[in-house]
Order: structure tokens, then sequence, then C-alpha cells
């Protein structure tokens, strides 16, 4: 890995922090060589602090440290992206960031569409929503559109029909969705069950 410090005359480049779990960004800190030697060396991220003058290692006196996964160099080898896996919060303040959000998992649009899943089950009065209807009309009618959608997927992968398999994947993964959410889970609850198995 090749990494210019010559590009800022105080030889430090920026590291950007990444959760390796959740991939939310933790913090910016900067690095020179000997933070990059340390950090590779005792796998606990290292930056040089500014204000001390120092090099100074994440956690050295809170016990928080930021566990080292990888590390990569952009494009102009100028900046760093650091995966950590954190142990407690990263910010001084106490939060799990240093821009004040909770460090949880996002899975982009299915994480939006979980939450339109629970304003509909949270509001099954709404006479409109099809997912609201599921929920009126109980588990079993959420678990038999599982099983449905989840046969459709089998027939359309036994076809050569890309189109409808992808359209019947889609059904299957929505409704399992709303499945989940009858029974009091998330996909979070799914995905810490894999991570067991991995």
């Amino acid at each position: 890995m090749t990494i210019d410090f010559t590009k800022s005359t105080d030889g430090l480049i920026p590291a950007i922090i990444q959760d390796a779990t959740t991939k939310n960004v933790l913090m910016l800190g900067y690095m020179n060589q000997d933070a990059v030697d340390k950090t590779n060396e005792t796998k606990k991220v290292t930056f040089y602090s500014r204000s001390k003058n120092r090099l100074w290692t994440k956690g050295e006196e809170s016990g928080n440290f930021l566990n080292l996964v990888d590390i990569k160099v952009d494009c102009d080898n100028d900046s760093l992206l650091i995966t950590v896996n954190p142990v407690g919060p990263t910010c001084h303040t106490g939060t799990d960031t240093c821009w004040k959000e909770d460090n949880t998992a996002s899975y982009g649009f299915l994480s939006k569409l979980e939450d339109i899943i629970t304003d509909r089950k949270d509001n099954p009065e709404n006479k409109d929503s099809y997912v609201a209807s599921l929920y009126r009309d109980g588990i079993n009618k959420v678990a038999q559109k599982v099983g449905e959608e989840a046969v459709e997927v089998v027939i359309e992968a036994m076809d050569s029909n890309d189109h409808l398999f992808k359209e019947e994947s889609a059904d299957l993964l929505f409704h399992y969705l709303i499945l989940l959410q009858a029974k009091g889970y998330k996909l979070n609850d799914i995905v810490a069950v894999l991570k067991t198995r991995n």
C-alpha cells in the first residue's frame, strides 16, 4: 500500500473510521506514517494528535479501542478508509459516533421498507394499506402469503423467465419482512443468527 503524506504541509492525511459491521462512519482522525505503522503493529487504531503533538491510540485512556480490521487507501493515495470493530463508544462525548448517531446497522432501502411495514403494523386501521390488511387478518394469513410466494419463486426458478423470477423473489422478500414483524422480529435479528453460523 502506497500512501502519499507529502500533499499536506504537516505530513498528515485524513483517516475515515468505519464500523466493519454496521458500515457507519464513526469518526475522522489524522495519521502520519508512524501512526499507520503502529496501527498495523498493534491492531489498534493510532492517530497523530494535532492537539497533543504526538501519537495517540484511540482508547488509551478510556479503553474504547478501535480494533483494526482493514486499511484502504484512496485513488489519490492521500486519505485512508479504516474499518474497525469498536470497543464501546467512539466519541469522547460518549456517543457511538462523532455525529451523535446510534451505531446501528442499516440495510439501505430494506431498512426504509421495514420502517414502512412497522408503520402499517402500528396503524392497522388504514383501510387503503395492503400490509395493514394482512396484519388485520392475522399471523396465519401472513404466513400463508409467505408460503404462496415461496412456491411461486420455486416455480419461476425452474423456468427461464428471469424477469418473473426477480418479481416473485421481491414478493417473497416483502412478505417475509411482514412475517418477521408479525412475529416481533426485524432483519437485524436474522442477521445476528447468520453471524453465529459464519
